[in-house]
């Protein structure tokens, strides 16, 4: 049985939304109608070709070609797109505001809001070249900041239940910030971050 077409997801909201809080109209057309739509493109190419991949999840294409040499390609087009899906909604024009329960869970596992958002940067900033930064709720119930390189993310690596997942490839800021990806990250957590949605994920993790 052939899977059904994996599709680009529409964004949560237009593409000038974000553009009062440093995401412009231009980066989002670019980042999600030209790099997400090409990772969608590639990975229905690579399933298509292989019967071992049809009738799979996304989640299940991922754990089954991580760390396999001969399927990198399928992993960094099904890892991309699978973090794409979660980066979106992980942004709103009311980003920055952090309800209750989660502000609580954060000063209770980080120490204080921003300890996490400092711990979250230094992640952020500090993966080296292409790659992304998570908060996630642990198997231990705690969250936790993370970061993976290029495609890979929680899935992959079982870290646990990503809350929050920001891209730090260039595409995602250079429009915006240039080269200055501290900036970028700031910006983000003060200003996009939906944590509101982290707060619905982690209700559910």
């Amino acid at each position: 049985m052939l899977n059904m077409a994996f599709e680009l997801p529409a964004l949560p909201y237009a593409h000038d939304a974000l553009a009062a809080n440093g995401m412009q109209r231009e980066t989002l057309e670019l980042h999600h109608g030209k790099h997400h739509q090409a990772y969608v493109t590639a990975l229905n190419g690579f399933v298509e070709k292989n019967p071992a991949l049809q009738g799979k999840s996304l989640e299940e294409i991922i754990k089954l070609s991580h760390g396999k040499e001969d399927m990198a390609p399928v992993f960094n087009n099904a890892g991309q797109h699978w973090n794409h899906m979660l980066f979106w909604p992980a942004m709103s024009p009311q980003g920055g505001k952090i309800p209750g329960a989660l502000e609580k869970k954060l000063v209770e596992d980080f120490g204080s809001v921003d300890k996490f958002k400092e711990a979250f940067k230094a992640a952020a900033v500090g993966q080296f070249g292409s790659g992304w930064a998570w908060l996630v709720a642990g198997t231990d119930g705690k969250l936790k900041v993370t970061k993976t390189p290029n495609g890979s993310n929680p899935v992959a690596t079982g870290d646990g239940h990503a809350l929050l997942g920001i891209d730090v490839w260039e595409h995602s800021y250079y429009l915006d910030f240039r080269n200055r990806r501290p900036d970028y990250v700031q910006n983000w957590l003060d200003k996009l971050a939906n944590y509101e949605f982290a707060a619905s994920r982690l209700a559910k993790a």
